[in-house]
C-alpha cells in the first residue's frame, strides 16, 4: 500500500470531520496500541512456527541417525618407506675412488688425491 501525501491529508481531514477534533487524538492512540499488539502477536506466531519447523527437522535427523548409524572409516596407518638400493647412479670420479670410500669410511673426500683427469689451476 503506497499512500502519498495528498492521500494522507485527505484521510486525516475525513477522520477529523467524522470523529471531531476532541476524540481524534484518543482514537489515534488506541489505533497505535492495536497495531503494536497485532505486530507483537504476529511476531510471536512466526517465532512459534519457526520453532516447530526446527523441532520437526531435528526429529527427522535423529530418526535417520538411529536407522543408519554413522560408521567412521578406519584411521590410515602410516606407511614406512621401503629402503631400496639405488640403481643407475653415475658418479663424477672413477669407480675405484667410490669403492675405496665405501670400504674405508674414515677417509674423507678432501684427504684423497684428485684423480689424474682433474687438474686444479691457481691463476
Amino acid at each position: 500500500m503506497n499512500l502519498g501525501m495528498p492521500e494522507l491529508i485527505f484521510i486525516f481531514l475525513l477522520a477529523l470531520v467524522l470523529v471531531g477534533p476532541k476524540k481524534l487524538p484518543e482514537l489515534a492512540r488506541q489505533l497505535g496500541k492495536y497495531m503494536a499488539e497485532f505486530k507483537r502477536a504476529s511476531n510471536e506466531f512466526r517465532r512459534q512456527l519457526e520453532d516447530e519447523m526446527l523441532n520437526i527437522e531435528l526429529e527427522e535427523r535423529a530418526k535417520k541417525e538411529k536407522e543408519a548409524p554413522r560408521v567412521l572409516p578406519p584411521e590410515p596407518q602410516p606407511e614406512e618407506p621401503a629402503i631400496t638400493q639405488a640403481q643407475g647412479i653415475v658418479s663424477r670420479g672413477n669407480s675405484e675412488d667410490v669403492s675405496a670410500t665405501l670400504t674405508n669410511p674414515s677417509e674423507t673426500a678432501e684427504a684423497k688425491p684428485l684423480p689424474p683427469s682433474i687438474s686444479v689451476s691457481t691463476d
